[in-house]
């Protein structure tokens, strides 16, 4: 057994001295990007919360289970790799116990002949060779050489998968070798319970006694052997995020990755704009080692399972953006330049042609590393955030790298730039005059106050109407119902009229940071001097920036979307829906009210308490909803490549044969009525079907007035 011992610490020893080195690579590869200074400080004024994301996300497997039976599967593995750690402690223990006295009898303290323990030991050990069987079949299944990039392994790196899983399988067959030749030698701790390995024994008792004693110190170096090929194996590939997903979700963004985007931040610090200097402040991410250390984490942590990629919208159109790729492909460049960025001036001059002429190489350009169009086909719906179960904030690495091409290079689509002047110059991406913004009330027949210093002292909400809602014609069906269902409510509310600007929504999802801080300001200037302290709103993006996004400014004000407040009037009884609404209504969820802000009981509520309206949901639905193509600035940008975005909503719409869709989104409203719209024209769809906001549900049953029959101009 002394011979045994040795060989097992030396493997132990030189294993842990090769992964060590890489562990070590990797940290200092992470540091060399920016600080993120923020990470930390929420980790440590929120340790509650923290705990509660580690049981929830790391050993509750929350968003994996959301996926059976991989998840299933993979819930058996995870929890495997920390009830297996008790059989190492024992391997570990009987190696050197055994070298020192001669005699491989050891078990734990206290808990190591527990029978409940050994029982514990084999269960999961058999539910993760189930496991592995369940991974085995859905990697064949989903193929991507059988299904191309249907498929979400598609762009995964395969052969490293299909290693690991064989190194599972051979920690779990060393493991009752070991303990099976240990049963028949009378040295293993366990009188009962380890039903698994007590089977082994049984298989390896015929060999006899004296095969028994060999077979035991030999499953046992083979055990540990495994193990620290594993270790090294495993530092070095994908299957990294063994250690680092519990990492990558401690310093997440809470509530999570979604709502807010981030300021912008140089060295830690969030910019101010008046004395930030693009020659020496970082502005977004132009080169890889603009990455802030959370974001090589996020490097680190991809699992390459592709949920993310089957939810994209943009993927699922055939377009070129994948959020999976995206992180591999930054991942991959990393790896490639971290000699010269881990370098010194003097080393940097002996390194090889081939890592200084990647330096040449744009993190994105036609040539580079991101293609520009992966990166402005991104609508920031959230999906992929949303669906990683460990974590990666895929639109913060977009939003930073559009920054810097927006603010710096001048590089964007065309069309957005006329946007960006429209809302410099007017106030609102389409251009028109401030003083359109209060026409929709002429169409009214009560008045509206409109602010014009202060906000009257009854007045309980600003309607926050929108650049949409005032000025574009279908979202003012909305904003009329809206106003219309808080009158007959007695909430008292009045509007800024002229005085309000965009948000700075669209700015800030294209790159534009300069200009959304500049209308940010602007309006929480007007709110503050008004004396505004609760808004409702109802367009998600708006309501998203007012109450997720001006806080970083100092703008601090209740916001409320017009869903929630009408539901909750419903449920008062200050609104009650009389009149029937006998249609087939299916429901599409905003992204940026649903996935970013977690709306999603509200505006079906609503719908329920109309009498006579049936609902059908969509396949694709809350949390898993599909865009509708307009987030992320992408409202003001063409649609070149591929299927276009509102059309496959609207065809998974029509699946459900509705006589309305509704949603709850002005953006959404638009999209979705123009798919509607070339629908009919060739034929695929009813005339008489329509998109309407859940608002107009509402007020139609409230008032009992019939809907009007559709125009050809509608």
């Amino acid at each position: 057994m002394l011979l045994v011992a040795i060989i097992g610490l030396v493997m132990t020893v030189a294993a842990v001295a090769v992964a060590a080195r890489r562990v070590v690579w990797l940290y200092k590869l992470a540091t060399v990007g920016q600080p993120a200074p923020e990470r930390v400080e929420y980790a440590k004024a929120n340790v509650g919360a923290e705990i509660k994301a580690q049981l929830v996300e790391v050993f509750g497997q929350r968003k994996l289970l959301k996926w059976t039976p991989s998840g299933t599967a993979h819930f058996f593995v995870m929890w495997a790799f920390f009830i297996l750690l008790t059989v190492y402690i024992e391997a570990y223990g009987v190696l050197i116990q055994g070298g020192i006295t001669g005699t491989p009898d050891f078990h734990i303290p206290l808990i190591g002949t527990w029978p409940v323990l050994g029982f514990l030991q084999d269960f999961i050990a058999v539910a993760a060779l189930l496991g592995l069987i369940a991974f085995a079949v859905i990697r064949v299944r989903n193929s991507p050489k059988k299904l191309g990039r249907s498929s979400r392994f598609s762009g995964s790196h395969l052969g490293g998968a299909w290693l690991v899983l064989f190194m599972i399988f051979n920690v779990i067959w060393t493991m009752f070798l070991f303990r099976g030749a240990a049963i028949n030698t009378g040295n293993f701790p366990y009188a009962g319970g380890a039903f698994a390995s007590e089977a082994a024994a049984a298989v390896l008792h015929p060999l006899g006694e004296g095969v028994n004693e060999v077979l035991e110190p030999v499953g046992l170096l083979l055990h540990i052997g495994v193990m620290l090929v594993f270790s090294v194996i495993v530092v070095n590939s994908k299957h990294l995020h063994i250690f680092t997903a519990p990492l990558n979700v401690l310093f997440s963004r809470r509530p999570d990755g979604l709502g807010a985007a981030q300021p912008m931040r140089s060295g830690g610090k969030v910019l101010d704009f008046e004395e930030a200097d693009p020659d020496t402040d970082v502005f977004g991410r132009g080169k890889i080692e603009d990455t802030t250390w959370k974001g090589f984490l996020d490097f680190y942590t991809c699992t390459e399972c592709g949920r993310c990629q089957s939810q994209c919208p943009a993927w699922n159109t055939d377009k070129p953006l994948s959020p999976k790729m995206l992180i591999l492909d930054q991942r991959d460049h990393a790896f490639k330049v971290a000699p010269y960025l881990m370098a010194s001036e003097e080393q940097r001059k002996d390194l090889h042609q081939d890592v200084l002429a990647l330096l040449d190489k744009p993190l994105v350009g036609e040539d580079g590393v991101i293609h520009p169009d992966v990166l402005w086909s991104c609508t920031n719906c959230g999906a992929c955030v949303e669906q990683c179960p460990v974590d990666i904030e895929h639109i913060d690495h977009i939003l930073d790298m559009r920054r810097y091409q927006v603010m710096i290079e001048s590089s964007f689509p065309s069309e957005a730039g006329v946007m960006l002047k429209n809302l410099e110059n007017k106030g609102n991406p389409w251009g028109m005059s401030e003083m359109k913004r209060a026409e929709w009330i002429e169409e009214l027949d009560f008045e509206v106050e409109i602010v014009d210093d202060k906000m009257p002292a009854d007045t309980e909400y600003l309607f926050w109407v929108g650049c949409a809602g005032a000025l574009e014609d279908r979202a003012k069906k909305t904003t009329k119902a809206v106003a219309e269902l808080l009158h007959i409510a007695g909430v008292k509310f009045a509007v800024l009229g002229p005085m309000e600007a965009c948000t700075g929504d669209p700015a800030r999802r294209l790159g534009m940071e300069f200009l959304f801080n500049m209308l940010a300001q602007q309006n929480i200037e007007t709110l503050n001097e008004a004396g505004v302290k609760k808004i409702v709103a109802t367009c998600p993006h708006c309501f998203n920036t007012l109450a997720n996004e001006y806080p970083q400014l100092g703008g601090t004000y209740e916001v409320i979307h017009h869903t929630q407040l009408l539901a909750r009037l419903v449920d008062e009884g200050r609104l009650t829906p009389i009149t029937p609404v006998e249609e087939k209504i299916t429901y599409h969820d905003p992204c940026f009210l649903g996935r970013h802000n977690k709306v999603y009981a509200q505006p079906r509520d609503i719908m329920a308490k109309v009498p006579g309206v049936r609902t059908q949901e969509m396949h694709r639905c809350k949390d898993r909803g599909f865009c509708c193509g307009a987030g992320g600035a992408r409202m003001w940008m063409e649609e070149r490549i591929g299927k276009r975005i509102n059309t496959e909503r609207v065809d998974e719409a029509l699946t459900t044969d509705p006589d309305r869709v509704s949603t709850a989104c002005p953006f959404c409203l638009v999209m979705l009525g123009d798919a509607i719209a070339e629908k009919k024209n060739s034929g695929e769809a009813k005339e008489s079907l329509e998109v309407v906001d859940v608002a107009q549900l509402l007020i139609r049953s409230v008032k009992g007035e019939p809907e009007a029959e559709p125009t050809a101009a509608s």
